[in-house]
């Protein structure tokens, strides 16, 4: 129907899908007090368990995926609805500008805004200061190695107790990753439809595409600088498939290396902060799923983590793949991977 729409100048296939999400059944949990508020213009959805507590609850912020394109709160709910019970926590699910409308930086800026106005108001909602878990899947991990990284930095905060990035992406560089070679046309997400997502979201034009992909925008001194941390050599063996071609950068384009040179910042490429920013970050929990083109971000910021003597928990679904643990009550579409990955992030979050 989108292309349909699309090829005759009607809408277009985000709007055409961002409309279907909007048609979500919401099944209700009579165990959780679900909110819609504000925190000044960005959507959010709290979720509260019913039962009466004692004591100041956990909170969970949270970042929902969908490319920067789809996604959203409706399609995030029984996800958060399902987290909030089991964890017994508060959850804040938090919505965010997206494209086609809105580029970077906005959904960094609403998701950091959102968190701070949780984070000074914890006691109205019930939540317990020492125990703040921030997380995300997809764009919405990437979203939490970022804005954990402004966090850090505001003494007036409560700290941040643990970060959970699902799936996330986490550089902009080096897009030759054995995960990439060897899921390049797995879904939900093809290495082609990411690097157009990601050149929509930074503003690149897309005929830049093929030079981010071979590395041609990447000079020599660059790939030199950040090598060290970005290099398939810091991937174990067990997950380099016998068809495993090192890297190989085309040749460089200076055209394209200023047109793409934003994506070496850490507030896009959060894998490339400095040691200094690295050894802030709270402890850590980490999913990766075998069959997805994200895997190996994954393995890459547990290995920087680690080096800096940051506690990483880490959990690899062997059948998984990107987004399947939104799909968990997506029947027949869910898998034995999504309550894995599921019930791995839980059994994490009750342990802090």
């Amino acid at each position: 129907m989108g292309t349909i729409l699309e090829k005759l100048r009607i809408s277009s296939i985000p709007t055409v899908v961002q409309f279907s999400q909007r048609l979500m059944f919401i099944k209700k949990d009579p165990n959780v007090l679900v909110t819609d508020m504000h925190f000044e213009r960005v959507p959010v959805r709290l979720f509260k368990p019913k039962e009466v507590s004692s004591k100041l609850r956990r909170g969970i912020i949270f970042f929902h995926g969908g490319g920067a394109i789809f996604g959203s709160l409706d399609n995030y709910h029984a996800l958060s609805n399902v987290l909030a019970h089991e964890t017994d926590s508060v959850i804040l699910l938090v919505g965010y500008r997206k494209l086609p409308d809105h580029h970077h930086p906005a959904i960094h800026m609403d998701c950091l805004n959102a968190s701070i106005h949780f984070l000074k108001n914890l006691e109205t909602y019930g939540v317990d200061p020492s125990r703040v878990v921030i997380s995300g899947e997809s764009v919405g991990g990437w979203t939490v190695a970022t804005v954990i990284q402004d966090l850090i930095s505001q003494a007036t905060l409560p700290k941040i107790r643990a970060q959970v990035l699902i799936s996330p992406i986490l550089q902009g560089i080096n897009f030759q990753l054995p995960s990439y070679q060897q899921n390049q046309n797995v879904p939900l997400i093809t290495k082609d439809l990411m690097i157009t997502l990601i050149c929509r979201y930074l503003s690149i034009d897309i005929s830049w595409k093929n030079a981010i992909l071979t590395g041609a925008c990447v000079s020599l001194d660059t790939w030199k600088m950040y090598s060290k941390w970005i290099s398939s050599d810091n991937i174990p063996q067990r997950f380099k498939s016998k068809n495993f071609h090192p890297e190989f950068l085309g040749p460089f384009n200076e055209a394209a290396c200023l047109e793409t040179k934003h994506m070496l910042d850490a507030s896009i490429s959060p894998l490339l902060a400095d040691d200094k920013t690295i050894a802030q970050l709270p402890d850590t929990f980490l999913v990766s799923c075998e069959y997805d083109i994200l895997r190996d971000d994954v393995l890459l910021y547990k290995k920087r983590l680690e080096d800096q003597g940051i506690p990483v928990t880490w959990y690899h679904a062997e059948d998984g793949f990107h987004g399947c643990i939104n799909l968990f009550d997506k029947l027949p579409f869910s898998f034995p991977c999504s309550m894995n990955v599921l019930n791995a992030v839980i059994s994490y979050i009750k342990g802090v």
